[in-house]
C-alpha cells in the first residue's frame, strides 16, 4: 500500500484530545487527474468520546457530512452515535484531489475522499491502540476495538476513545496503515444511520449564512443590470437615500449596492434607485433569435469540432433502408436553489472574516483577499451549510465572493455587511444551464439493425475563457458541452459526434449533471424512436446493443427491468418508458410509469437501479436518486429561462420559473447494485435518465414526444 505522510497538530478545543492531520495518497479515479499532494483530512478525538471529522466538502444537502464520517468511523471501529462533522474553513490543506484546489463538485465528494478518510480513521485507531498498549503494558496485537471502546481481553481492562485521547496525542504517528477488508465493514453499507446534520436541520439550529449576524452589520441589496453584459452608466441615488434606514448607495463592478440598517430598508432603497445602463456589450437577442441561430448551427455547423468518429457515417446513412432524424432544443435553466447567493463579511483593520456557503473555497478565498488587498492568511473564510446549489455556488470567477468583497471595499473602513440576493437577483442573475440544440440522424438497415448514428451539438462552452480551460479543454473541445453524447454503451457500426461552439453574453455554468442533463434526453429518447422504427422493444433493443465491454450498463438495465416487471411499454392509460445514463462514474437506469393529467405527463412511479461502487451510505444514495428524479422530471415539465425583447430575462421568481413541486414527485423505488468498485458519484447521476424515461412513456401513451423542453411550453 502506498505510504502516507502524517503530521500532528497541537491544538484541540476542549480537554484531553488530539487532532490528526494528514497528507494522504491518491488512488484510483482521482489519481489520474490530481497534482501534488497536500494535507487534506482531519480527525479530532475529544475527551468526551466524540470523534469529529472536519469535512472539506461543502454540505449543501447531498450528505457529505454523513458519508465522510462513516468512512472514518468504520476504520476506527467507532460507534456511530459518537461521530460529529464540522465544515472545513478555506485552507489549502483541504484541497480537492481532482481539482487541485479546495472545492466541491462533479459528484466527487465521496469518490475522492474514500481512501483518504479511511486512512485517517485507521491511523487514529492505531494511535488509540498504541496509547492503550503503553498504559496497560501489553502488546498492541492483543487489543481489540469495537463501538468506540478499546479493550484487552486478557486483563479485562478497557477504555473509551475519550479516556485514551490525551495519551494517544503523544504517540508516534503511524505510517502505511492497512485498511479493513470490506467484508468486515460494519458501518459502510449499513441502512438506517442518522445524518449528522439531520437534527440541527430539523430543529432549526443549523446555521446558514442568512443566520449570521454581526455587531453593527449592514444589509446590502443589489441592483444588477437588466441585460447580460451591460454596465452602470449613471446612478441617481436621491430617492434611495431618502428611504429611512438606507445608509449608502455605492457602485460596484457587478452593479449598484444599497447599504441599510435592515433588510426592509435595503429592499425599499433598492426599488428607489434610478440607473442608466451602458448596453454596448450586452446580449440584446431574444431566446427565439438565439434558438434560431443555434438550430442553424446544428444543421449546418460552420466550424464543428469532431469529438469522435468511427466508420463511414455518411456512407452508412446513404445506404440505410430507413433514416430517422430529430432536433432537440433545451432552454437556459436557472439553478433556483432555495437559498439564493449570500455572504457575510466583517473587516477589522488588516483582517477580515467571511461566512458563506462556499462551494469553491479555493477560488473564493484568494479572490476576497485580493480585492481587499489583504494577505490570504489574514482572511478567514468559514464554510456554512448551503441551502442547495446544484452547481450555482461553484462559479469559475467566484462571482459571489467578488461581489461580497467589493461591497466591503466600497463601504470603506471597518464594518460588517451581509450581502443578500433576492429571488429576483437569483433567477435573473445568469450562470444558467446553456441553451443547447442537438441534431440527430440514425440509419436502420432492412433487417432492422442500427447501422449509423450522427449527432451535432450546438451550445456555449462552460469552460472556455475561464480558469478551468487549461484543465478541461483539449484541442479546442469542451467535454462538458456534450458529455453523455460520446462514448455511448451501444455498439453501432458507424458513429459520429460533432460540437459547434456558440457565443453569447449570457453567463452559463454547470447545472446539476452538467452536459448529461440534455444529452441523456436527446440520446435516450431518440434511441427509443429508432428502436420503435425498427420494431424493437425498448429494453430488449437496448440490451442487444450494449457492448460487451460495458457490463455495468447491462446490469442496471436488467435490474430495473426486473424491478418494474417489464414486458413492454403497456397498452392502457398508464405507460412505461425506460432510459439509462452513465455519469460521474455511476450507472443508472430508470423506468417511469406515466399517465396523462391536464395535457401533460404525470409520473406516478419510477423504478431506479444504480451502480455507484461501494454503497457507503445507502440511505443517502436513495435520497440523492429520489432528489435527482424529482428535479429531472419537474424541470423537464415546467422550467425555462427565456430572454425577451432586448435580451431581458422574462422570469423573476418561482411563479414564472416553476421548480418541481410535491405534486410532481412520483413514488420512487431504488435498487443499489452490490459492487466492490470504489465509490462514484450520486449527487447528479439520478437526474439524467428521469426526463427521457418519462418522455418515452409519454410517446407510448400519446404518440408525441416534445423535442423542445419544457413539456409545458411544447404543449401550450
Amino acid at each position: 500500500m502506498t505510504a502516507m505522510i502524517l503530521s500532528r497538530r497541537g491544538f484541540l478545543a476542549g480537554s484531553g484530545g488530539f487532532v490528526l492531520a494528514m497528507t494522504l495518497p491518491l488512488r484510483g479515479r482521482a489519481q489520474q487527474a490530481a497534482g501534488p499532494l497536500a494535507p487534506n483530512a482531519f480527525v479530532r478525538v475529544a475527551g468526551d468520546d466524540t470523534v469529529t471529522v472536519i469535512v472539506k466538502h461543502l454540505e449543501m444537502g447531498q450528505g457529505a457530512n454523513t458519508g465522510l464520517p462513516v468512512l472514518v468511523a468504520e476504520e476506527m471501529d467507532a460507534e456511530w452515535s459518537q461521530m460529529r462533522a464540522d465544515s472545513a474553513p478555506a485552507d489549502p490543506a483541504y484541497k480537492n484531489l481532482v481539482f487541485g484546489v479546495q472545492g466541491t463538485g462533479g459528484s466527487l465528494g465521496l469518490a475522492n475522499s474514500y481512501t483518504q478518510m479511511r486512512q485517517a480513521g485507521a491511523a487514529a485507531r492505531a494511535m488509540l491502540v498504541a496509547a492503550a498498549a503503553a498504559r496497560w503494558g501489553v502488546s498492541p496485537q492483543e487489543i481489540t476495538v469495537a463501538k468506540g471502546v478499546v479493550s484487552h481481553e486478557g486483563s479485562g481492562r478497557s477504555a473509551t476513545f475519550g479516556e485514551l485521547a490525551g495519551d494517544a496525542a503523544g504517540q508516534p504517528v503511524p505510517v502505511d496503515m492497512p485498511l479493513k477488508d470490506p467484508a468486515a465493514f460494519t458501518l459502510v453499507g449499513r441502512e438506517g444511520l442518522h445524518r449528522t446534520d439531520g437534527r440541527a436541520k430539523s430543529d432549526g439550529s443549523a446555521q446558514f449564512t442568512l443566520d449570521v449576524y454581526r455587531e453593527g452589520m449592514e444589509v446590502v441589496a443589489m441592483v444588477h443590470p437588466p441585460q447580460f453584459g451591460a454596465t452602470v452608466a449613471r446612478v441617481d441615488d436621491t430617492a434611495a437615500m431618502a428611504v429611512p434606514g438606507v445608509r449608502a448607495v455605492r457602485q460596484v463592478p457587478s452593479g449598484i449596492a444599497v447599504y441599510a440598517r435592515d433588510t426592509f430598508a435595503a429592499l425599499k432603497g433598492r426599488s428607489a434607485v434610478a440607473a442608466e445602463w451602458d448596453t454596448s456589450q450586452a446580449e440584446t437577442r431574444s431566446s427565439d433569435e438565439m434558438e434560431a441561430a443555434w438550430l442553424e448551427a446544428a444543421r449546418n455547423p460552420a466550424s464543428p469540432k469532431v469529438v469522435e468518429e468511427r466508420g463511414d457515417v455518411d456512407r452508412a446513412l446513404a445506404g440505410a433502408a430507413q433514416v430517422v432524424e430529430a432536433e432537440y432544443v433545451f432552454p437556459y435553466l436557472a439553478h433556483a436553489a432555495m437559498e439564493p447567493e449570500d455572504g457575510v463579511i466583517e473587516r477589522r483593520g488588516d483582517r477580515a472574516e467571511v461566512w458563506m456557503g462556499s462551494q469553491f473555497q479555493g477560488a473564493d478565498h484568494p479572490t476576497i483577499a485580493g480585492i481587499l488587498g489583504l494577505a490570504p492568511e489574514n482572511v478567514r473564510l468559514n464554510t456554512m451549510f448551503a441551502g442547495g446549489s446544484f452547481g450555482r455556488r461553484a462559479t469559475q470567477a467566484a462571482d459571489t465572493a467578488q461581489e461580497l468583497a467589493h461591497v466591503a471595499r466600497a463601504a470603506g473602513g471597518d464594518g460588517a455587511w451581509k450581502l443578500m440576493w433576492t429571488r429576483e437577483n437569483d433567477i435573473r442573475g445568469g450562470r444558467y444551464r446553456p441553451l443547447t440544440v442537438h441534431n440527430l440522424r440514425a440509419g436502420i438497415d432492412a433487417e432492422g439493425n442500427l447501422t449509423a448514428w450522427d449527432n451535432v451539438v450546438a451550445n456555449q462552452s462552460i469552460m472556455m475563457g475561464t480558469p478551468f480551460e487549461d484543465m478541461a479543454v483539449r484541442d479546442g473541445i469542451d467535454p462538458t458541452s456534450f458529455e453523455g453524447s460520446n462514448e455511448l454503451p451501444y455498439d453501432i457500426p458507424a458513429g459520429r459526434l460533432r460540437w459547434q461552439r456558440m457565443e453569447s453574453a449570457v453567463p452559463i455554468l454547470w447545472w446539476r449533471s452538467v452536459g448529461h442533463t440534455h444529452t441523456a434526453y436527446a440520446v435516450e429518447t431518440f434511441l427509443d424512436q429508432v428502436l420503435g422504427a425498427a420494431g424493437k422493444d425498448p429494453v430488449e433493443g437496448r440490451l442487444a446493443l450494449i457492448r460487451d465491454a460495458r457490463p455495468r450498463d447491462r446490469a442496471v438495465l436488467e435490474r430495473v427491468a426486473e424491478m418494474a416487471g417489464w414486458s413492454g411499454p403497456g397498452t392502457g392509460d398508464r405507460r412505461l418508458g425506460v432510459a439509462m445514463a452513465r455519469s460521474f462514474g455511476s450507472f443508472v437506469a430508470q423506468i417511469a410509469e406515466v399517465e396523462e393529467r391536464g395535457g401533460l405527463p404525470h409520473v406516478t412511479r419510477v423504478w431506479c437501479a444504480v451502480d455507484c461502487g461501494v454503497a457507503v451510505t445507502p440511505d443517502v444514495i436513495r435520497a440523492q436518486m429520489e432528489g435527482g428524479i424529482g428535479m429531472g422530471i419537474g424541470t423537464a415539465l415546467h422550467s425555462e429561462i427565456t430572454l425577451g425583447e432586448n435580451g431581458i430575462v422574462r422570469q423573476s421568481n418561482y411563479d414564472g420559473f416553476r421548480v418541481p413541486r410535491i405534486a410532481d414527485m412520483p413514488r420512487v423505488e431504488v435498487s443499489i447494485l452490490d459492487s466492490t468498485a470504489d465509490p462514484t458519484g450520486v449527487g447528479e447521476p439520478g437526474l439524467p435518465p428521469a426526463a427521457p424515461a418519462m418522455a418515452n412513456a409519454w410517446r407510448s401513451l400519446t404518440g408525441t414526444l416534445p423535442r423542445r423542453l419544457p413539456f409545458a411550453a411544447a404543449t401550450s
